[in-house]
């Protein structure tokens, strides 16, 4: 969230809400086994996805 508003100079706030009972507690995504087994790596960073992303929306907002 704090990636999003820095991107966009947004001016909002981050609010946290309580999680449903049944959502996990701890998320960690690790990109480290695709590595190792695939020979795998992301093709753009998460900033450089995010910044495409909001040309992109940005974009259809036009149209």
């Amino acid at each position: 969230a704090g990636k999003i508003i820095q991107a966009t100079n947004s001016k909002s706030k981050i609010v946290q809400v309580p999680l449903p009972e049944d959502d996990p507690k701890i998320r960690q995504p690790d990109i480290t086994l695709a590595r190792k087994y695939l020979n795998w790596k992301p093709a753009v960073s998460l900033d450089q996805g995010l910044q495409s992303t909001l040309e992109y929306f940005k974009n259809q907002l036009k149209t």
